[in-house]
């Protein structure tokens, strides 16, 4: 049941003069006021600016992704602050992005959209949803949280970006093995989901609760899609065993230039039919205009991002403790040899580290001044000295 909206603002129109369409009226101001100060640069622009942020490695697929959120800027401005109709112009951009955990996935994400362009943004785990009438989390409150991260301005949020993390999770399962009735009954947390999620990602106008309880008699509001970009994060493992043959495989192995227009259509059919074996309905990837693939860091890329993303922290965290932290090279290889023996990429350098680091911080913390605290590695272990 939908709510008038003088019920659903009743705290602004508690004053005469402000009826809704005045309200309205200020916030599509507020919105295009908001999107003409967006900033705008050249994808290499962005891509380069991704890096000086601390972003490091997967340059192909950055670029891919600068060049899309600088379409998304683009597509924005013709829209909402120069008029152009939005039929007029090539649809939002959903994006797939595909590669193993600590890849640098979401990272790029919040990069781009929360520290660049700072676009009301959502990164959600959507492993938590289920299909609306259940209990969870509705597939729709996905849009409540981001039209609070846009500071309760629906407009506004409308023309931010949705990160659905642990896409893959999502995958449904053909087999009848794995709990009594689950061949004759709704799959709430898998197709179901992701028949949720495919009005959403098309473009519509969708009904959105404005709490997130489970009620189907609450508050709600018409939330608009069509300029709402979603990008799927996930590591689908498995998915290349699916799409091992002669010539297909997801990503940037294929170059664009040496594939015909013939051998591209067979690649999105073949890459359509992995997802559908994998346990996605073919609807869903189809709604997503791009697949990105991201390799695996190598040690070069997890050594750079050990000394100029993480250590760096830990440095400044002992300098304030007047204390000199140094983690040998020997420690530092180690490190990223475990990272990539375990395949747990740039997201275990911080755990691999943190024994030592507390042990150094548990003896030290508020006791020693002007000491120097070495990190190094002894008979395969990390070890922490005094100095």
């Amino acid at each position: 049941m939908n709510t008038n909206y003088d019920d659903l603002f009743a705290d602004e129109l508690r004053e005469p003069e402000l009826n809704y369409e005045q309200w309205r009226e200020e916030q599509l101001k507020a919105r295009r006021g908001f999107i003409a100060a967006l900033p705008i640069a050249t994808p290499q622009a962005i891509s380069e600016q991704v890096e000086e942020l601390g972003y490091k490695g997967q340059l192909e697929q950055r670029r891919a992704m600068a060049l899309m959120a600088y379409r998304h800027i683009r597509r924005l401005k013709n829209i909402h602050v120069e008029g152009i109709s939005r039929q007029s112009l090539p649809p939002k951009q959903n994006t797939l992005l595909a590669g193993p955990t600590g890849c640098g996935k979401t990272f790029l994400i919040e990069l781009l959209f929360k520290e660049i362009f700072k676009l009301p943004t959502v990164i959600v785990d959507i492993t938590s949803f289920t299909e609306s009438g259940y209990i969870g989390d509705d597939v729709k409150t996905i849009l409540t949280r981001l039209v609070s991260a846009a500071d309760n301005n629906p407009l506004l949020a409308e023309c931010g970006v949705v990160c659905l993390d642990e896409f893959d999770k999502i995958a449904a399962s053909s087999s009848n093995s794995r709990f009594a009735g689950e061949g004759t009954t709704k799959d709430v947390s898998g197709y179901g989901v992701q028949r949720e999620l495919l009005t959403m990602l098309h473009g519509a106008d969708v009904q959105v609760p404005m709490d997130y309880g489970y009620s189907q008699f609450g508050p709600r509001l018409t939330f608009a899609t069509f300029d709402l970009p979603f990008i799927a994060c996930g590591a689908f493992s498995g998915l290349d065993e699916l799409l091992k043959t002669e010539k297909a495989a997801i990503g940037f192995q294929t170059k664009p230039d040496q594939m015909s227009e013939k051998d591209s259509a067979i690649k999105v059919v073949e890459e359509v039919e992995g997802f559908q074996k994998y346990g996605f309905l073919p609807e869903l990837i189809g709604r997503f205009t791009r697949i990105v693939s991201f390799q695996p860091l190598t040690e070069e890329t997890l050594k750079q991002i050990l000394r100029d993303n993480i250590l760096p922290q830990y440095e400044r965290e002992f300098a304030s403790e007047g204390l000199q932290l140094e983690v040998t090279n020997e420690a530092s290889e180690y490190v990223t040899g475990l990272c990539l023996k375990r395949g747990t990429g740039a997201r275990g350098l911080h755990s691999e580290l943190a024994r030592a680091i507390e042990q150094a911080a548990f003896e030290t913390f508020g006791e020693q001044h002007g000491k120097q605290v070495l990190i190094n590695l002894a008979n395969g272990k990390l070890i922490c000295e005094i100095r």
